[in-house]
């Protein structure tokens, strides 16, 4: 007789308590490296976004007032349980969101950076006066939080983007509602516990969990001052719009294609190193991940030859194993829009140097790295985001060449050289 299974079910954290969904719906969380379901994730309503704005605004107008050294203090507390808490966090990570534990581990270090910057707000928040700045006039300015904000964030750092976002909002005097992916969001209800025993007053920080209609509403409802995204370029433009038009102070961080330029002159080994770590590390799901490298010249030939060397290297597995360097990807349907890119590059005109579809017969969603050479501008997997294991190589015959293919490249995040040349560096 077979036997059923309990899922869990991951709710809302609201006025500093679990609260379960009323809205009927929900989504799966899948364990990326089994392809099993292991949780399911309330799609609240905008009731229930409604209830929770209006817990965050009643907080907010007792914690603005709260003074900066008692602000600072919780920032403090709240630093040294997420340290002594790292594991399990990263632990949290590696189950959702099925990156190494140590890329875990290390997201959850870059998330202290900003607890840890936040402990100064006293000294951040300090305003200015200047006087006589015209006849008889002195002009002073202070800093004053802005009410009910709101992060949403995307599934690659469940840790790191939401201590991006609430850490100084909340040092800041404001009242916080944390909206995170559907597809890894129990490490939000953990950070809500930690905060809590922080010292953080209830309702000061709330977790809603979701989909559309609840970041709709977050950015149709009139309490809600400011919203932080980061995500895909197409949401990451309607969020803005639709934000800004509602009056609200909104950054969206959207896209990226960071390229890699090498010139003839690079040490191609250390080169072929920090592309097959920034190309293939937390499986390229990561917003500064290397996805094109523009080799000049003569370069290129060697550069894909010690690329393909160390790839061929790659312990690809599931994150929980610490020998394994790359663990899968994050959801199926992920996993297959990435293969897509690999699947079409010949017809396009690219040359699949290395294709890493084969760990698909895998259980889980699991894409080995791939190697795309001779890709050019007008090709799919050149002109979109992969966010995954693939790294396209270009060859160009000039610096100038180079330079103005990533200058017109509509995505902008990051961009590395090599070269011994201070001047082409400079």
């Amino acid at each position: 007789m077979a036997t059923s299974v309990e899922v869990k079910t991951v709710g809302n954290w609201i006025s500093g308590r679990v609260e379960a969904s009323t809205s009927g719906r929900h989504g799966i969380v899948w364990d990326p490296a089994t392809g099993a379901e292991q949780a399911r994730v309330a799609f609240s309503n905008r009731t229930e976004v409604d209830l929770t704005v209006a817990v965050a605004k009643r907080a907010f107008a007792e914690w603005r007032s709260v003074p900066l050294s008692r602000r600072a203090e919780v920032m403090f507390k709240l630093r040294e349980l997420i340290d002594a808490n790292r594991r399990t966090i990263a632990g949290m990570i590696t189950a959702e969101h099925g990156k190494t534990v140590p890329d875990a581990m290390g997201e959850v270090a870059r998330g202290l950076e900003n607890i840890e910057f936040a402990c100064g707000i006293p000294n951040l928040l300090k305003g200015g006066f200047s006087e006589q700045a015209s006849r008889g006039i002195d002009v002073y300015q202070i800093r004053q939080p802005l009410g009910v904000v709101a992060g949403i964030t995307p599934f690659n750092f469940p840790a790191m983007v939401p201590m991006w976002m609430f850490a100084n909002a909340i040092a800041c005097g404001n009242a916080f509602i944390l909206k995170p992916s559907e597809k890894d969001p129990s490490v939000s209800l953990y950070l809500a516990e930690l905060i809590q025993k922080a010292g953080l007053p209830d309702g000061v920080f709330n977790v809603i969990q979701g989909d559309k209609e609840a970041v709709d509403r977050l950015l149709d409802h009139p309490d809600v001052k400011a919203i932080s995204f980061v995500g895909s370029t197409p949401v990451a433009k309607a969020i803005y719009e639709t934000g800004t038009r509602n009056g609200k102070r909104v950054q969206a961080l959207g896209g990226a294609k960071n390229h890699m330029l090498l010139l003839p002159d690079a040490d191609v080994a250390m080169a072929a190193d920090a592309a097959v770590s920034a190309a293939y590390g937390s499986a390229g799901e990561r917003c500064m991940a290397i996805s094109v490298a523009v080799a000049v010249g003569d370069v290129a030939d060697p550069l894909v030859a010690a690329i393909r060397e160390r790839m061929a290297k790659i312990k690809v597995g599931p994150g929980t194993d610490d020998s394994n360097e790359m663990g899968p990807l994050i959801t199926r349907e992920h996993r297959d829009k990435v293969a897509s890119y690999v699947a079409n590059a010949a017809t396009e005109g690219a040359t699949v140097a290395v294709d890493g579809r084969g760990a698909i017969r895998r259980d889980g969603f699991f894409l080995e790295p791939s190697l795309l050479d001779n890709v050019a501008m007008g090709m799919r997997c050149y002109k979109d985001e992969i966010f995954g294991p693939v790294l396209c190589v270009m060859r160009v015959k000039t610096y100038e060449e180079a330079l103005r293919i990533i200058n017109e490249n509509p995505f902008g995040n990051g961009v590395a050289i090599f070269t011994r040349d201070g001047g082409a560096a400079r």
